[in-house]
């Protein structure tokens, strides 16, 4: 069986088939994912040496990452000892990912296309997670969709869910024209590495799109009940019309900056144009103190880490969650 060692020390097995994610995983080494469908690049990491094979196409690396060695983790598998140049999270243990049913709380029609979903969990069943962390909803006929998680821990009763219409989705057929309260479901989580990092005295950017507010809305309450206290909290929101902003970034108490950013206003938006990681670059920045979460749109992801790599910014001091078109997108 392979062995793969990362350039911090660690190192697990691979079984055969078995993607270096899962694999390390299950070792309990934990380094960053997302969409584990490929296509996000997230768990981007650099073969130092041995022989490895994909397992799906890696859609989230650009021609100059292949031919400059990088891999995804979520879809390749060793055929080798490989030794991986790859981010990983030190000594966080992050909570077991477990199936559990729950039923429907609440449902609200926030926007003509956005739906606040409230999940309630079987009395003394305990779900732990990290604030920006995302869970799988297993529907009706076992499909599959993925959703952030818009509530931090212990802030309320339930889990609550932002969740986008898309025409023609299986998923999107079911909650806009069949859900109801007390339906049964089933979820599988926590999942992925989005969540807070080191906050103290840095400067936190959130980047979000759409329904990318949701784990951002649970980082900024988790932010609000935490002794620690970054130096400065801004939060960029883009979204086509003023119709579309569903919620009120400047509600928890985290003290942030809020700009809300259109990319179809109308004359009478007086507010920021484009695109949120433009707007966030015509403002000055200290790139060593600054940390960028960003979750929304793959496209978007790719190019605030595109332009903010440019202008400065560290990748490590990148993180990000994309919502990617797949059964498995958040």
């Amino acid at each position: 069986m392979p062995i793969a060692r990362t350039t911090s020390g660690k190192q697990f097995d691979v079984a055969d088939g078995e993607s270096l994610l899962d694999a390390a995983l299950r070792a309990h080494v934990t380094l960053a994912y997302s969409c584990r469908t490929g296509r996000c690049s997230t768990c981007k990491g650099k073969m130092k040496h041995g022989d490895t094979t994909a397992l799906h196409d890696e859609i989230g690396l650009t021609a100059q990452e292949r031919a400059a060695g990088y891999v995804l983790t979520c879809v390749r598998t060793a055929t080798s000892d490989v030794e991986l140049e790859v981010q990983d999270l030190g000594n966080v243990q992050l909570p077991e990912p477990r199936t559990l049913p729950c039923r429907i709380q609440a449902l609200e029609r926030v926007t003509p296309d956005v739906l606040k979903v409230l999940l309630r969990l079987p009395p003394n069943s305990r779900f732990a997670f990290q604030a920006g962390q995302y869970l799988d909803v297993i529907g009706p006929g076992g499909v599959r969709r993925s959703y952030s998680v818009a509530n931090a821990p212990g802030t309320q009763e339930h889990l609550e869910l932002h969740i986008r219409h898309f025409d023609g989705g299986e998923m999107s057929r079911y909650w806009f024209e069949q859900a109801k309260v007390n339906d049964l479901l089933r979820l599988h989580g926590p999942l992925g590495t989005f969540f807070l990092r080191e906050v103290a005295g840095l400067d936190l950017v959130f980047l979000a799109t759409g329904t990318g507010i949701a784990p951002v809305k649970a980082m900024l309450e988790a932010l609000a009940l935490q002794e620690e206290r970054p130096a400065s909290v801004t939060v960029y929101w883009g979204n086509r019309t003023a119709a579309d902003l569903y919620w009120d970034a400047g509600l928890p108490q985290a003290g942030q900056r809020h700009v809300p950013v259109l990319s179809r206003a109308d004359a009478s938006w007086a507010g920021a144009r484009g695109h949120v990681q433009d707007v966030m670059l015509q403002s000055p920045h200290d790139w060593p103190r600054t940390r960028v979460y960003a979750c929304g749109y793959d496209a978007m992801i790719h190019g605030a880490r595109e332009r903010l790599g440019a202008a400065g910014l560290a990748e490590p001091h990148f993180h990000s969650d994309a919502f990617v078109c797949s059964a498995s997108a958040p």
